[in-house]
């Protein structure tokens, strides 16, 4: 285990008949880091959660936590705790007995449990909320009262299974920050479940992106979204626009791209995909390219084409650009600064995009 690792997973299969949820998944995952598993469903990253706590039995592979092996220790001995998507509330206690219910055998004093509620509610912004009734409580509320049990035990690891997925979007963009700040003031390790993108990248010190049952890349959120490893990764997190392209040179860094109907690129790459004859996957952030109603004066990483369909979002608008040879239009996101938003381009207009070179990733062929 790496000395900065608490939880380490070692070759972890699950198998459900011929189903492989989980497929030999190695991951190293530090102390006090907000870590996410992020996938469409069915990836296995829900599974894995539940083998973190001890719920279910991994086929092969072992889990470490601590540098202690887990295949022995049953779920309730495991120095971790879980807050589940639908937070399991007892409705028939109030606030306070929902957040001590972990300490009922604990030893302590009436006083003393009183005393760690009332610093958990401290915590998670509800002092005075020891006495209400569980079934008064918002679904903001019910979050934070079902974190607060979760961590008044102080566990190691604190595992979250979907925890926001309940919530309106405004409350669940709210709550991402929060849950954030508490993460940081407790300083626990916290190994957090989702499939939404946005979630995933707003919170956390590093992700694993999983599908099919493997983890097919482990970064920062900037490396993630900046430098994907693969088709899967780059298309699912954000929006990317995909085009077929052949390295015809590559030297210090840059490569030349044949990239069909769009002519020659360049490219800034340390991509081993990038040695010159490798056919490559040439991708491309919406937002990274500019456009211009007029020819710019770049002589590299120009592309011609007409104007599309156009959606005004509110603090951006979607551009669809009609590129002669290509089936699929080139997607461009621009922020409405000037406030003019779609309403600068007509239907079938020409136009140009430029970007940089720095804008490109080569991906090998999946």
């Amino acid at each position: 285990m790496n000395e900065r690792s608490i939880i380490s997973v070692r070759g972890v299969s699950k198998y459900f008949g011929a189903v492989h949820a989980v497929d030999n998944v190695d991951l190293e995952i530090r102390r006090g880091e907000f870590f996410s598993l992020l996938g469409p469903s069915g990836c296995g990253k829900t599974t894995l959660l539940r083998i973190l706590a001890g719920l279910e039995t991994p086929s092969e592979g072992e889990i470490f936590i601590d540098e202690q092996a887990m295949s022995a220790i049953p779920a309730y001995r495991r120095p971790v705790n879980m807050v589940f998507q639908n937070y399991a509330i007892f409705p028939h206690l109030d606030v306070g007995r929902n957040i001590a219910f972990g300490l009922r055998k604990s030893g302590l004093t009436k006083a003393e449990i009183n005393a760690k509620v009332e610093e958990m509610l401290d915590l998670i912004k509800l002092p005075g909320y020891e006495d209400r009734s569980a079934t008064q409580l918002s679904g903001g509320e019910r979050q934070r009262i079902a974190l607060a049990r979760a961590l008044i035990k102080r566990p190691k690891v604190l595992l979250l299974d979907e925890p926001l997925g309940a919530l309106d979007k405004k409350l669940r963009e709210q709550m991402q920050l929060e849950l954030r700040d508490l993460q940081k003031s407790v300083g626990i390790t916290f190994v957090f479940v989702t499939h939404d993108q946005e979630e995933a990248l707003t919170m956390s010190d590093r992700i694993a992106v999983m599908a099919e049952g493997q983890v097919l890349q482990v970064a920062s959120p900037t490396g993630l979204y900046e430098r994907p490893s693969s088709r899967f990764v780059a298309g699912f997190i954000g929006t990317m626009n995909f085009f077929e392209g052949r390295v015809r040179n590559s030297d210090n860094g840059a490569a030349i791209v044949d990239a069909g109907p769009l002519g020659e690129l360049e490219a800034a790459t340390e991509s081993e995909a990038s040695s010159a004859g490798a056919d490559v996957l040439v991708a491309i952030r919406p937002e990274k390219l500019k456009l211009h109603f007029e020819a710019p004066g770049e002589d590299s990483n120009i592309i011609k084409g007409r104007m599309g369909p156009a959606a005004y979002l509110g603090d951006r608008s979607h551009f669809h650009i009609f590129v002669p040879g290509l089936e699929v239009p080139v997607a461009v996101a621009k922020q409405n600064m000037d406030g003019t938003g779609v309403g600068l381009a007509s239907s079938d207009q020409p136009v140009w995009l430029s970007f940089s070179s720095e804008s490109v990733v080569l991906l090998g062929p999946d």
